[in-house]
């Protein structure tokens, strides 16, 4: 018994003295650990996290910068669609006033004022800060419709603007095309007058030493001499000629720039055969004689009257020994080449007939006939003035000069300014009234010609 007691006493006293011990080290531990200044950190509990809210508690409390941002764009769609409407109304304001409609112009006058009034009142809540929308979404709806609306309304204002300008036009297309049929028919009636069966009324309105009265028989002239010009290209083009070199041997050594210049130098041929000897009374034809004195003015007159409203082949084969029909076999036998005509013709028969006394009814001898006709005129016309009319040529490189030349190709002004350019041909002779000069036309040299300045 007693030992079983003691048994059990003995570690009970064993285990208070180790805790007795523990406790006293303890104690001298923190004691040396305070004079060295050891300090132990104990460390914090974390601080429990708030909750977070839930989405319709955020929803439900929208920051005011998002609703502020909103309510600005949907102001500047107000804004924006208020303009558009303006400018509607403005645009409806110009159509009612042309063509005038009084009605309309009250009304789109009052619409351009109201939507002006509007947006003077947008201005004002932008100054007064008081842009809020209410609700947002829907004002941008709304302004969005109403300038789509606007914009509708302008498109339609256009499509009517250029409905009436289409009427307009094509009423203008249909007043012009009266007046081109009215031209027509004055032309016809003027070519009536001006060909070999109609009247050529120069004398109706002539008065002696009027260089005026000259120009317009000039004029007519000229057009006689080009249309005999272009059928005698079209000829020459039908019979395979080389035009080129048809060109050259009329003006050797020249390039045209531009090949619709080549016929000046046929032009320059015809001209040159058909005026020479010009100057003289007589127009050099062998054995007619032109008596010099005061009644010799009278006597071109009497030649232009009895002439000018007649078919020149007609007059030819009534009067084949008349001082016009010797002058046409003459010019016809020195322009119209022997190879020519056959290659025209396919023969020299019209030839034949011409140097036996005869005159043939082709259509190419008839284009020449009237040609001649009008080269006779004018120069009935140049002889029955007073002082009479004379005729010059420009030589080749002579210098431009704008008072004696014009240029065919309408560079004469350059040539005038730059003054290095030069005659390369004459294509039409000038004419001299006393102290009135009628221009030459003549053919310059283009400028990366060789040409001596």
């Amino acid at each position: 018994m007693d030992s079983s007691k003691r048994s059990t006493s003995v570690p009970t006293k064993s285990k208070l003295s180790k805790t007795f011990h523990k406790v006293i080290h303890l104690k001298t531990a923190t004691k040396t650990l305070s004079h060295t200044g050891f300090c132990l950190l104990i460390p914090h509990e974390p601080k429990p996290k708030p909750n977070p809210k839930p989405e319709s508690q955020i929803f439900n409390n929208e920051p005011s910068k998002y609703k502020n941002r909103a309510a600005t764009e949907a102001f500047a769609a107000k804004l924006f669609a208020a303009v558009s409407t303006v400018k509607s109304a403005y645009a409806e304001l110009q159509l009612a006033q042309f063509p005038y409609d009084g009605e309309a112009i009250q009304a789109a006058d009052g619409a351009v004022v109201s939507e002006l009034k509007a947006l003077s009142e947008l201005k004002q809540s932008f100054l007064k800060k008081q842009i809020d929308s209410s609700p947002p979404h829907v004002t941008l709806l709304l302004a969005e419709i109403q300038e789509q609306q606007s914009l509708m309304k302008m498109y339609e204002i256009t499509m009517k603007k250029m409905q009436l300008e289409l009427e307009t036009k094509e009423n203008s297309i249909c007043t012009l095309r009266e007046e081109l049929r009215e031209i027509a028919a004055n032309n016809k009636s003027l070519e009536k007058k001006l060909n070999s069966s109609g009247q050529f009324s120069v004398l109706d309105c002539v008065k002696l030493s009027d260089p005026n009265s000259f120009n317009v028989g000039l004029h007519y002239c000229l057009r006689g001499v080009r249309s005999f010009v272009k059928l005698m290209i079209r000829e020459m083009e039908g019979s395979n000629w080389d035009i080129e070199a048809a060109v050259n041997a009329i003006e050797p050594e020249l390039v045209f720039p531009n090949l619709n210049y080549s016929c000046f130098a046929f032009e320059s041929f015809v001209c040159r055969e058909m005026f020479d000897g010009f100057n003289s009374r007589d127009f050099l034809i062998p054995n007619e004689t032109v008596s010099n004195g005061e009644r010799t003015r009278f006597v071109f007159v009497e030649r232009f009257k009895k002439l000018k409203g007649t078919n020149p082949v007609q007059f030819l084969k009534k009067n084949p020994n008349s001082g016009f029909g010797k002058f046409t076999r003459a010019k016809y036998l020195r322009l119209v080449h022997p190879k020519m005509e056959t290659s025209f013709s396919g023969n020299l028969g019209q030839r034949k007939q011409i140097n036996s006394g005869e005159f043939p009814e082709t259509m190419f001898f008839a284009e020449f006939a009237e040609m001649a006709k009008r080269v006779w005129l004018l120069h009935c016309l140049a002889f029955s003035f007073d002082p009479e009319v004379k005729i010059f040529q420009v030589a080749r490189n002579c210098r431009f000069s704008e008072v004696y030349m014009e240029s065919v190709t309408g560079d004469g002004l350059a040539a005038a300014d730059e003054g290095c350019f030069t005659v390369a041909f004459t294509v039409v002779p000038g004419f001299k009234i006393g102290k009135t000069v009628i221009q030459s036309q003549v053919y310059l040299f283009p400028a990366g010609a060789p040409a001596r300045c």
